[in-house]
């Protein structure tokens, strides 16, 4: 009573303080799982992976299947703001926990409310396609372990897909893309790369000349040994047999099989062989491709899409040496390279 008092004595004096901070998220039970999937009961899956590592081409072909829908980039754990900044506050917090509120059972309805906003935007999709099965691809480039974390504090009982690409490609592509987009994150020695490579390009495309900057390779080259580390370690960690992990040359070079290796871990009921031809047509399109030629055809057309080994006629030695510096072991880790000698 006293405590009460000095409280309500000093919110008259002072006004009533308002909170910094809010407490961490807590993680949805497993009580409060088996209860949502009562009005959400569709099974749930993600698709991770680096940019520029194949999330869209495998987004195009997992929904081939009459049980599986995808759509892409909700980015509920793998770009800011995120799904949990609905409730990361500290008004959201005094809401879902004043203990007036008989809805919540003493307990922070923050992983439920989060939990409800995710699956009715999934669900809504699937529901319209007559899927049973629905996923989400997002890219995970920078926030890599935290999305896996993120993504099992709401979705425990979800499957956690991730496709690998070879570094070497995924930086050769990311350059590309920043080229063909003239992004506003280029520098004034990148805008003289793109600017020479245009008047000439075959210097570029024989080892005399790189398309990169050592700065460039560096940072790409750093940001997917940490995605590759941290999503597996946590993906494993937290998700055990839950977690599928595949690479992009597999998926390119025997489709079926690794489509079917895949819709038979999201519990996809009947392959048919039919779906092979499906594969092939889907793969033979392009729409991103389509899409750079349009927006800056004599840029784009210097390289192939989608291929694996680009990187292999555009790197000069000195961008295998920087990349090995800092990449090579992961490399070999995802037998892209037996050793270092390359």
């Amino acid at each position: 009573m006293f405590s009460r008092l000095k409280s309500a004595a000093r919110i008259l004096l002072k006004g009533d303080p308002k909170k910094k901070h809010r407490n961490p998220i807590p993680a949805i039970t497993d009580e409060e799982v088996a209860e949502i999937k009562q009005f959400f009961p569709r099974e749930k899956f993600f698709i991770f992976g680096h940019a520029r590592s194949g999330t869209t081409l495998l987004m195009r072909l997992v929904r081939l299947h009459p049980d599986v829908h995808c759509n892409y980039q909700a980015h509920f754990f793998t770009r800011h703001p995120l799904l949990k900044s609905l409730v990361n506050t500290p008004d959201a917090e005094e809401w879902l926990t004043r203990k007036s509120n008989r809805w919540n059972q003493g307990r922070d309805l923050s992983p439920l409310v989060l939990r409800a906003a995710a699956d009715v935007i999934l669900e809504r999709d699937a529901a319209r396609e007559g899927k049973s099965i629905v996923g989400d691809k997002s890219p995970s480039s920078t926030i890599h372990g935290q999305a896996v974390r993120d993504m099992h504090a709401v979705y425990p009982d979800a499957k956690l897909v991730y496709i690998v690409r070879d570094g070497r490609d995924v930086l050769t592509s990311e350059r590309f893309r920043n080229f063909v987009e003239e992004s506003k994150f280029l520098t004034a020695d990148d805008k003289r790369i793109l600017s020479d490579l245009r008047t000439d390009s075959a210097p570029f495309s024989d080892g005399r000349r790189s398309i990169f900057t050592e700065t460039f390779i560096r940072r790409v080259a750093s940001g997917w040994v940490a995605n590759l580390h941290e999503t597996e370690d946590e993906a494993r960690r937290l998700f055990g047999e839950y977690y599928f992990g595949m690479r992009y040359e597999d998926l390119l070079s025997t489709p079926f099989d690794e489509m079917t290796k895949l819709w038979t871990f999201l519990g996809a009921k009947k392959i048919s062989k039919s779906l092979a031809n499906d594969i092939q047509a889907e793969m033979s399109s392009n729409p991103d491709e389509e899409w750079q030629a349009q927006r800056n055809g004599d840029i784009s057309s210097f390289l192939p899409k989608g291929q694996a080994g680009n990187w292999s006629r555009l790197f000069t030695a000195r961008d295998k040496a920087v990349f090995k510096e800092v990449a090579g072991e992961m490399l070999v880790k995802w037998k892209y390279e037996k050793d270092l000698n390359w």
